[in-house]
């Protein structure tokens, strides 16, 4: 009985790994997987033509930089990866369909020694029972033998039950596979069945187009203002806060500096954790009073202009000294020139992606703003561009890779209105509006960074996110 016993053995263990296999894969094959891929509806409106066109923003809700490419036209890389995933499939399909049609004709094989062996046992079982009747004709030995022959057969009935259940069990998985099969060729007929090799040199093109494009994305023009999200509220209605765009990942620290005139106290946390809970972790007395709201973090070191005067002061934090200080030129001060709101903010020092710059108005441009471009170390001008938009008549301002943004109030129903290009050295006139939750915005900078606004909005510490948008023209592009 042994040869039978190991048959039915092995095909119940290839069943059980034919069940595993169907309840594992069968639901990616049909498409019953949770797993999605979703598209922006912002980007359904994009349609490049010519180049690569890029539309990032600064964070998402889990305070992760987003940046999304979008290929020019006739870019089949989804088909692509959707066309290898069915090759795979349906060589995963094609190859266990071939595996079933083995053990099928295997089991139709042994099926038909079962039905036999069934029919000897009944058989059996019959001419036992009859004996069994006229028991006292036969020998009492004889009987005793063919009753333990007839034992050692009665456990083998319910597994021959089982293996015809098993034997149906195959036939229908064996029509399962040719018709999911079928299914599956219809699919990738749809889609279009390329070459695997060629897809796979195609989609390592792609990425290597993709990281020479990425390496040249650097700067790009402000479409949308969301937010804000509010940090923490405190202090007077005026004032400053900010982080500094060149420090590390690791190196989150944040200064905090209250009121637009009268103080030379600067508070340092940690991160922003601690500035929220109040956990200080140094304090520094700067050597002048400063003047407005309009500080920068820049590389370790505070540039802010100093109180009653034009002179541009870079204290480091690092050292707790003066490493430079010099006059800007011509520049207006002492609320001659501010911002609507006044506190002093005639003079703006802000950094972005290409470096640190002053914002300011003379006489000499009849009060209107002139972007100055500064060396970081002396504080030298580097080069200057003057605008036809008057600085008494600007809410705040922020730099944005070398392009100048103007909001056109500091109260409710403020946007930017006005922006300059150092670039091309032209302006024009926009509509981007942004939420002024608490009505009134004494300080508003740009953190290349993080991507993202600092504001003091009437003593409420916010941060606004930016949606910037790229072009990148690829080599092929005149």
């Amino acid at each position: 009985m042994s040869p039978p016993l190991l048959k039915i053995g092995a095909v119940l263990s290839t069943m059980a790994m034919i069940s595993n296999w169907m309840s594992q894969t069968l639901p990616s094959l049909v498409g019953l997987n949770t797993t999605r891929i979703t598209t922006s509806d912002t980007l359904t409106q994009i349609s490049p033509k010519e180049g690569w066109q890029v539309y990032s923003s600064a964070q998402d809700p889990d305070g992760r930089c987003i940046c999304t490419v979008v290929a020019p036209e006739q870019n089949l890389c989804s088909r692509d990866a959707k066309s290898r995933q069915l090759r795979q499939l349906l060589e995963k399909v094609q190859n266990m369909s071939q595996s079933i049609e083995v053990l099928n004709l295997r089991t139709q094989r042994d099926f038909q020694y079962v039905l036999k062996m069934e029919t000897q046992m009944k058989g059996l079982k019959a001419k036992f029972r009859q004996i069994e009747d006229d028991r006292k004709t036969l020998m009492t030995k004889h009987f005793q033998e063919l009753k333990e022959k007839m034992d050692e057969l009665l456990p083998l009935i319910p597994v021959l039950e089982q293996y015809k259940t098993d034997a149906k069990l195959i036939t229908q998985f064996k029509e399962e596979i040719k018709n999911l099969s079928t299914v599956l060729t219809g699919i990738q007929e749809e889609i279009g069945a390329y070459d695997y090799e060629e897809l796979h040199q195609r989609v390592l093109s792609l990425e290597t187009r993709l990281r020479d494009c990425m390496k040249k994305l650097t700067c790009g023009k402000l479409m949308k203002i969301t937010g804000p999200i509010t940090v923490k509220i405190s202090g007077t209605r005026f004032g400053a806060w900010m982080t500094d765009p060149l420090a590390s990942e690791k190196n989150n620290r944040v200064w905090y500096m209250d009121s637009y005139t009268n103080n030379k106290i600067v508070r340092e946390y940690k991160s922003i954790a601690d500035f929220v809970s109040g956990a200080e972790s140094r304090t520094y007395n700067l050597p002048f009073k400063w003047a407005g709201t309009n500080h920068v973090v820049y590389n370790g070191s505070l540039y802010f202009n100093k109180y009653q005067s034009n002179i541009i002061i870079k204290y480091s934090f690092d050292t707790g000294r003066v490493l430079a200080q010099r006059s800007l030129e011509y520049a207006g001060f002492h609320n001659v020139y501010p911002y609507t709101w006044g506190g002093f903010s005639d003079i703006d020092l802000m950094a972005d992606e290409i470096g640190l710059w002053a914002v300011y108005a003379t006489n000499q441009n009849a009060g209107n703003i002139v972007i100055s471009q500064l060396n970081q170390d002396t504080l030298e001008v580097l080069k200057s561009w003057s605008t036809g938009y008057p600085k008494r008549s600007a809410g705040e301002s922020f730099m944005i890779c070398g392009t100048l943004y103007v909001t056109n109030s500091h109260l409710t129903g403020a946007k930017v209105y006005y922006s300059y290009s150092t670039k091309s050295s032209t302006y024009e006139y926009t509509d981007i509006p942004f939420h002024n939750q608490y009505f009134h915005i004494s300080m508003l900078d740009y953190n290349a960074r993080d991507r993202a606004l600092y504001a003091w909005n009437n003593g409420h510490q916010v941060l606004f996110n930016v949606t910037l948008f790229h072009v990148i023209k690829t080599e092929d592009d005149t």
